[in-house]
C-alpha cells in the first residue's frame, strides 16, 4: 500500500516522540564577562551546550569571591575559581573539587613601567609595590624575590585596591602585583606607557592553572557535568580554529566589549586556554600545593585526588 504524504508525516512525528527537555545547569562567572570566558561564550552562541543536552545559565557574580562558596552551599552546579584559591580553600573545608580547566597558565604577573627605573626583579629594592588581594599575592611576589636574595620586607606593600594600572601610571607605586598579564600590559599600552612585566613562573613560583571549574565534591557522579566540559572542549577548538569568527560571537550580545582592550586582551589569551578542559595534571597540583605550604598559606595539604579530578566520560 502507498501512503500519502499526509500519512507520512503523521508517522514522522509518531517516530520522533517527545521532545527531551534540556538538563539545566548553572555557571557562576568568576567575574564580569570577558575574552577570559570566550569559550563558554562560544560554546553557547554554538549550540554546544544544546547539543551536549544542557540548558547552561550564565551567571556574573556581585561578589568575585561568591562563586565558589555558592557551589560549596549547593546555591549553583558549577564556578570559575582560581587553582591557588582552591588551595586555600580546601584548607579551610569547603567542599569543593576541581573538574576542569579554563585557562591552563598563570595570568598574574609583576609589572613596572617600561621606562621606569625598574630593569629586574632586583630592582625592586626600596621601591613601593601595589597590590589588591592581600595573601595570595604577597606570597608570590615574596617567592619571587626570595630567588634574588631578597625578603619581602626589601619593599613597602602598598593597598591600591583594584586600581593596579592607575596607581601606577600615576606614581603612587613603582610596581604592581597581581596584574593580569592579558589586560594590564595592554591597558598600559593603549594609554602610551608600555608596561614591562616579570612572571612569576620564571621566577620561583610553580606554574599553576589560573582559572577552573569546580563543583560540589558530593555530586561528581552529575552526568551533566562531563557533558558540560565536551562542550567547553568543542566550543575551545572552534575558538583555535575561528578566531576572528569567535570574537564576532563573543560580542554579539556584549557589543560594549567590542572595543581596544577587549580584542587584544583577546588575542593573548587565545593560546593559554586549557585544549583538554577536562584533563588533569597531578603532578602540577601536588607541587603548587607543596609551594603555599612552605609559604605558610595552608597547612598539610591532603592528596590531590580529594580536591582535583578527571570525570568519567
Amino acid at each position: 500500500m502507498k501512503l500519502g504524504p499526509a500519512t507520512l508525516a503523521i508517522l514522522a512525528l509518531i517516530s520522533a516522540g517527545p521532545a527531551v527537555a534540556a538538563d539545566e545547569l548553572s555557571l557562576i562567572l568568576d567575574w564580569f564577562v570577558n575574552p577570559d570566558h570566550a569559550p563558554i561564550m562560544v560554546a553557547k552562541e554554538r549550540g554546544y551546550f544544546r547539543d551536549a543536552g544542557l540548558e547552561v545559565e550564565i551567571i556574573a557574580p556581585a561578589d568575585p569571591n561568591d562563586p565558589p562558596k555558592l557551589v560549596a552551599a549547593g546555591r549553583a552546579d558549577v564556578a570559575i575559581s582560581y587553582q591557588p584559591q582552591l588551595h586555600i580553600q580546601i584548607d579551610q573545608a569547603l567542599p569543593l573539587v576541581r573538574i576542569g580547566t579554563l585557562v591552563a597558565t598563570p595570568l598574574n604577573s609583576l609589572v613596572v613601567l617600561a621606562d621606569g627605573p625598574i630593569r629586574a626583579v632586583p630592582d625592586l629594592k626600596g621601591r613601593k609595590v601595589g597590590f589588591s588581594v592581600g595573601g595570595f599575592e604577597d606570597a608570590l611576589l615574596k617567592a619571587m624575590l626570595a630567588q634574588h636574595g631578597l625578603g619581602l620586607d626589601a619593599v613597602e606593600l602598598v593597598n591600591v585596591n583594584f586600581a593596579l594600572s592607575p596607581a601606577l601610571l600615576s606614581g603612587q607605586v613603582d610596581a604592581v602585583i597581581g596584574a593580569f598579564r592579558n589586560f594590564e600590559l595592554n591597558q598600559l599600552e593603549i594609554e602610551g606607557r608600555p608596561g614591562r612585566a616579570f612572571f612569576p613562573e620564571e621566577h620561583g613560583v610553580p606554574p599553576y592553572d589560573e582559572l577552573i571549574f569546580v563543583a560540589n565534591g558530593g555530586g561528581l557522579d552529575d552526568p551533566r557535568l562531563p557533558r558540560f566540559l565536551d562542550a567547553i572542549e568543542a566550543g575551545t577548538l572552534f575558538l583555535v580554529n575561528h578566531p576572528q569568527e569567535s570574537f564576532d560571537l563573543f560580542v554579539k550580545n556584549h557589543p560594549e566589549l567590542d572595543d581596544e582592550l577587549n580584542r587584544r586582551a583577546w588575542s593573548d589569551t587565545l593560546p593559554r586556554f586549557a585544549l583538554r578542559p577536562a584533563a588533569l595534571d597531578t603532578a602540577r597540583y601536588a607541587r603548587f600545593a607543596a609551594f603555599l605550604e612552605r609559604q605558610g598559606l595552608i597547612e598539610t595539604p591532603p592528596p590531590v585526588e580529594r580536591y582535583a579530578v578527571e570525570l568519567a566520560r
